[in-house]
């Protein structure tokens, strides 16, 4: 319990939303509808509503509304002036920020593929490019599915990896029968060391592909003849779920290297709740 002159009073806050381009449009989004209730605000129905944020984070702060005093004050100016509502630990720690950054999505198409360092490389990765990096924390992050929900989560085991690099020509021609061959032939007493080597060569050669002009070609058309065969195969038998997932990527974002990333990735599925 924090001890001190705490103000004990239950306080109204303003969330902050983002309105990523992935997100859902209009009143369909639990996101538009959670930031009508909590502001008033009119919900654009062309408008993409993403994210509500609630913390103290530089890109969306949310705000302490006073409806006694007719101000608003931002929680982490509020924290500042009030530290003890946060203990003695967390202060010490964390100052006036808060340790986490609280989000409710509401997502209407894939984001983008993250990476996540762990809080030494977050610290050097701001400090070097403040501007991209925007605070020097790592993300660690838990998930709570309040409807039904799919990602993309981590990497695939080695055995997926090789089953991957033998059905689909169309990665191997990308990322070269060199780095392919390097993981077909580790075997698993060979340590988690010669395969995640292994690994981050396949993916950054994936990732790389459609950096150059030239690369970018190879990739759209390994992208194309993908769809295309799978749209062939589905005719004869009945997709994989990371084939259907593949064909729904594509529609969202032809030609994009992640469509193919994904088959390296795990795809997970959380029920609501």
């Amino acid at each position: 319990m924090a001890k001190g002159n705490v103000d004990h009073k239950l306080k109204r806050l303003r969330a902050w939303v983002q309105n990523y381009e992935w997100g859902r449009s209009g009143a369909e989004a639990e996101v538009a509808r959670l930031m009508a209730l909590n502001s008033g605000a009119e919900i654009d129905p062309n408008k993409p509503y993403a994210e509500l944020w609630m913390g103290t984070h530089e890109s969306g702060p949310s705000v302490l509304v006073d409806d006694e005093q007719n101000v608003d004050l931002g929680l982490k100016e509020w924290i500042g002036k009030n530290p003890n509502v946060l203990g003695v630990k967390v202060l010490e720690t964390w100052g006036s920020h808060l340790p986490f950054l609280f989000k409710v999505p509401s997502v209407g198409k894939a984001l983008s593929i993250q990476a996540h360092p762990d809080k030494e490389m977050a610290k050097e990765l701001h400090k070097m490019k403040p501007n991209v990096y925007k605070d020097d924390n790592h993300k660690p992050e838990m998930a709570l599915a309040i409807t039904h929900f799919t990602a993309l989560c981590g990497f695939i085991s080695l055995q997926e990896l090789k089953q991957v690099l033998e059905d689909v020509p169309e990665i191997v021609e990308l990322v070269g029968i060199a780095s392919a061959k390097q993981v077909m032939d580790i075997q698993e007493p060979d340590g988690a060391t010669k395969v995640k080597s292994a690994l981050r060569s396949v993916f950054t050669q994936l990732m790389s592909a459609s950096k150059e002009m030239a690369s970018k070609e190879m990739t759209t058309k390994a992208i194309s003849k993908l769809k295309s065969r799978l749209l062939l195969e589905s005719q004869v038998r009945s997709l994989r779920e990371k084939e259907e997932l593949v064909l729904e990527l594509e529609k969202q974002y032809p030609g994009d290297i992640g469509v193919l990333s994904a088959l390296l990735l795990n795809y997970v599925k959380l029920k609501a709740g």
